[in-house]
């Protein structure tokens, strides 16, 4: 057993590894108020007007210089999920399935759920994506796209190897497999290093890309974006008008200001700092309080990792458990997971609380019923 919590937080109610957003003091407060001033002083007049159903263009050339394409083929949205509710209302609904990870972030999963799509899940492990399974699948039947995350995947952590990245892009080409890769976190890495997006490896063609400043600047912002083909940004630029008229320009123009000071590098520097001590403490943590106990894996970047509880412990039958006892996470179930795994979050508790959260988890796995 691990050293008693400090005092200070013994009071803590509830320690969440629930919550997949940074902590406050990764948001760079005093800089984005001067430059939401500064855009507002430099171009109020397009950013507090009507302005183009495809984003603030200056932030659209930016993003179109550094990925490498037309700024025609970006599109600004309210978020990274946005741009799959997008894809998915232009390429989803031909009665073919769509191909997602096992497990996988749970938004899209509701969403095609609701939306009464079919999906096929294709299984994932360390390396990512199980290649050989989704030939597999191919060989069946022709989906409308797959939707990948492939690197520090929420909400395992894993990162799709530099091999079967190489090959998913090489069976893209060849069965012309339409593919969003949703790589929020790609930029948020701590160790090693970093791999090509299939983006790049494939060359854009049939692999639509989408991402986020929620990680890396401010998710209250709610600018995210994706990279598609020109001919699908002009599909989707009347269903955009329809949902919203004109995007947040005030906010777009707000981190294209931030970007175009220069912060953008040295704040996602600081943001890795701050998110790796949290990670190394929830490994150190696990380590301490769990080994022998249940597995986990060691992400290099990201928000998450993946806890594989003993057999027989449901997580979602012990949340409530969880939750009374002071600590909360995610049941692995929620995600398409086995019963016995869950999401932990490192990104937004404190190291302190961390530690505590995991001991006070420990003693709930430790007393947890024996399988029948």
């Amino acid at each position: 057993m691990g050293a008693a919590a400090p005092p200070r937080l013994l009071a803590v109610e509830t320690i969440s590894f629930a919550r997949g957003i940074p902590a406050p003091e990764c948001l760079a407060v005093a800089e984005l108020a001067e430059c939401a001033k500064a855009a507002l002083e430099r171009d109020g007049a397009v950013a507090l007007s009507y302005g183009s159903t495809l984003g603030y263009a200056p932030l659209r050339e930016w993003l179109g210089d550094r990925h490498g394409v037309e700024a025609g083929r970006v599109v600004i949205t309210n978020g990274s999920l946005q741009a799959f509710h997008f894809v998915l209302d232009v390429l989803g609904g031909s009665g073919r399935p769509v191909l997602v990870e096992r497990p996988t972030y749970d938004r899209p999963r509701g969403i095609l759920a609701a939306a009464g799509i079919e999906t096929a899940e294709i299984p994932l492990d360390d390396d990512g994506l199980d290649v050989a399974e989704l030939e597999r699948v191919l060989a069946g039947r022709e989906p409308a796209f797959l939707y990948t995350i492939p690197t520090f995947q929420n909400p395992t952590g894993s990162t799709m190897s530099a091999e079967r990245r190489r090959r998913l892009a090489e069976l893209v080409r060849e069965r012309r497999l339409p593919v969003l890769e949703d790589d929020p976190y790609g930029l948020v890495r701590f160790d090693g290093a970093a791999l090509p997006s299939l983006f790049e490896l494939e060359g854009g063609v049939d692999v639509m890309y989408s991402s986020s400043f929620s990680k890396t600047i401010a998710p209250g912002l709610r600018v995210g974006y994706a990279i598609v083909p020109e001919a699908l940004a002009g599909r989707l630029e009347p269903l955009v008008a329809s949902t919203y008229i004109t995007p947040a320009l005030v906010s777009q123009a707000t981190v294209y200001e931030f970007l175009r000071r220069g912060l953008f590098e040295a704040n996602l520097e600081r943001v890795r700092g701050l998110l790796r001590e949290r990670r190394d403490a929830m490994l150190s943590a696990l380590d301490r309080e769990l080994a022998g106990h249940a597995r986990w894996n060691r992400p290099e970047g990201g928000y998450f990792l993946w806890l594989e509880l003993p057999d027989g412990v449901d997580a979602s039958e012990l949340l409530p458990r969880a939750t009374d006892g002071g600590v909360t996470y995610v049941p692995g179930a929620d995600f398409g997971g086995a019963a016995a795994s869950a999401r932990l979050a490192f990104s937004f508790v404190s190291p302190a609380e961390i530690d505590e959260g995991v001991r006070r988890l420990a003693a709930l796995v430790a007393t947890a019923p024996a399988p029948v």
